[in-house]
């Protein structure tokens, strides 16, 4: 007797009415977030504002200041992806991100017409502020300072007694915001240090000239390497690590750790890995999946089924086996068997 698998057609198809719906309106989807890019704003040379309006998919209302947005474009045909912290979402639902002109999508965002279409996910990401804090310092560097910038917002808003912004920048991007805010709210201390100008890291001294009480306050740092591992250094010799929180946009791997050999078990492909698992298994032709390459989306997210990896962004170990790991912030120290 045969037996004969019935077909089921599919009578909807979400592609079908993206391609329909985009010949109507450039931004209409059944599913997808699409955002037309509305105005550029120049911060200063090579660092940009953009504002987008997404259309009714994406759920402003869920955004938390700090969070961030995953921003796709197309790229000669191919579909590139990058992490941008949003500034602000404005009253009627547009989405302001800032964007360092550097990278690939970076480069490309913002060289883009007025009312070109990208594609964004929801905000997503951890880095908000915590409920209970009466005094809090922030801490930025270079393009940090968007994610910062959120947060004070959302300080401000929340009439938190005791605010200190502390920003290492070379261009002066948000200065003059920030100075209108001193004058507008007596709670807000700012401290501007332009690298271009004195040649000031961040330091022990510095912190306490700046904020000689930072050790009783809630802090919250996004910046560039030098700065954050001085920060981490400070806060672990007074033993006040839980009260940093942090965020990074620039994954630095250890250069010092030996090439380890890393095996995708069910592709059943080999490869040395040099850098983060993510980029050392593109250098060696494969493409996992993967979204801000940051730590943040959670997409390149897997299985490790044995072997020891380092958490690139916390220095944090991971000698266990069937573990989930990042592969994007993680780094072999020891032979890698991953379930993908």
């Amino acid at each position: 007797m045969s037996h004969y698998i019935q077909y089921q057609p599919e009578w909807i198809r979400e592609d079908f009415i993206d391609f329909i719906a985009e010949k109507i309106n450039p931004v209409w989807a059944w599913k997808k977030i699409k955002a037309s890019i509305i105005k550029t704003r120049a911060f200063s040379a090579g660092f940009y504002q953009i504002q987008l309006r997404p259309n009714h998919n994406f759920k402003s209302q869920q955004f938390k200041a700090g969070q961030s947005v995953l921003l796709t474009v197309v790229i000669e045909g191919i579909r590139q992806q990058r992490s941008y912290s949003i500034v602000k979402i404005l009253a009627n639902g547009d989405v302001l991100i800032a964007v360092k002109q550097q990278g690939k999508v970076s480069n490309a965002l913002t060289q883009m017409d007025f009312g070109s279409i990208v594609e964004l996910s929801q905000s997503q990401g951890e880095f908000v502020l915590d409920d209970c804090s009466h005094s809090i310092l922030l801490l930025a560097s270079g393009s940090g300072i968007t994610a910062i910038y959120a947060l004070l917002q959302d300080a401000l808003s929340r009439n938190i007694q005791n605010i200190d912004l502390i920003y290492f920048t070379r261009d002066d991007a948000f200065h003059l915001d920030f100075e209108q805010l001193v004058q507008q709210y007596p709670q807000f201390n700012y401290h501007p240090v332009n690298t271009s100008q004195q040649k000031q890291h961040l330091t022990l001294e510095l912190l306490q000239r700046f904020v000689p009480d930072f050790q009783q306050r809630q802090s919250y740092a996004c910046g560039a390497k030098a700065m954050m591992q001085s920060l981490n250094q400070i806060y672990q010799q007074f033993g006040i690590s839980q009260q940093l929180k942090q965020e990074y946009f620039q994954v630095m791997v250890d250069e010092t750790l030996a090439v380890q050999p890393v095996t995708f078990l069910r592709s059943q492909q080999k490869f040395e890995a040099k850098s983060n698992l993510l980029e050392s298994a593109e250098q060696a032709g494969l493409r996992p999946t993967h979204g801000c390459r940051m730590g943040i989306c959670n997409t390149c997210t897997c299985t490790k089924v044995s072997g020891s990896t380092k958490n690139i962004l916390t220095g944090e170990i991971d000698h266990s086996s069937q573990t989930q790991i990042k592969l994007c912030i993680s780094q072999a120290v020891s032979p890698v068997v991953i379930n993908l």
